[in-house]
């Protein structure tokens, strides 16, 4: 049984979904029924027992600073590459931190917290059981419970992806390992971190997936799932977006 010892949580991105929400707030610090979303993240953690936590920021992080003093053991690093590349650079910047690491992306509520268990038998994801159809990325398993392939346009009868994933040592440092090679040698930019893993190389992993129920996690893509999510916000939908 492997534990995590450590979490990181994805912070940089600009959040053009949730704009003009974003122009002024980075969307990990948008309150939803009061509470800023990481938040969230950062108190199930610590009823984890989930206390070293690295920040990946980029956009607006000047307002990430006070993190650390309210929230001792979180350490911000920084993406330079935020505006420029895709999130593999995010994750890049914090690879040293990978093995033995939860990875989960600002932009979500954590209702549950035993959604975070730190305890996992082999690395993979958060997922959610769907019969029907999904638009989310989408995993399909094999006999013995591994990933077998994963469909980036959803579909139906499979393991709905959420943000966040365990990581154990070993699969932590190919990562790590994976990530430099995507970065450095291939220059891989436009990629999604989570590409690594379940498409540019997949066969260095046997991925599994961590069952949890459909309303533990939150994620909040689009101005329309913050205002499901947060009636205040109502204001900001469109009647085509609400749709």
């Amino acid at each position: 049984m492997n534990r995590v010892k450590r979490a990181i949580i994805m912070a940089a991105g600009e959040g053009t979904r949730l704009r003009p929400l974003t122009y002024t707030t980075h969307k990990a610090l948008l309150p939803v029924n009061g509470r800023p979303m990481i938040e969230t993240i950062l108190q199930a953690l610590a009823d984890n027992g989930i206390r070293d936590v690295t920040v990946v920021v980029g956009y607006k992080k000047e307002q990430f600073a006070s993190l650390p003093a309210r929230w001792p053991g979180v350490r911000l690093i920084e993406n330079p590459w935020y505006a420029s590349r895709n999130n593999i650079s995010s994750l890049y910047v914090a690879r040293a931190y990978l093995p033995g690491a939860m990875v989960l992306d600002g932009d979500q509520v954590i209702r549950d917290a035993s959604a975070l268990d730190p305890s996992f038998e082999r690395s993979g994801y958060n997922c959610v059981w769907t019969d029907g159809h999904t638009d989310e990325w989408l995993l399909t398993l094999d006999g013995e419970g591994t990933v077998r392939s994963c469909s980036r346009t959803g579909g139906e009868r499979g393991w709905r992806l959420y943000s966040v994933s365990r990581w154990s040592e070993d699969d932590g440092r190919r990562l790590a390992a994976d990530l430099e090679q995507a970065m450095e040698e291939e220059k891989n930019w436009s990629l999604y971190w989570d590409d690594v893993a379940l498409f540019l190389r997949p066969e260095d992993y046997r991925l599994g997936v961590r069952p949890m129920a459909a309303d533990a996690v939150v994620e909040i893509d689009s101005l329309a799932e913050l205002a499901a999510a947060d009636p205040s916000y109502a204001g900001y939908i469109t009647p085509k977006e609400g749709m």
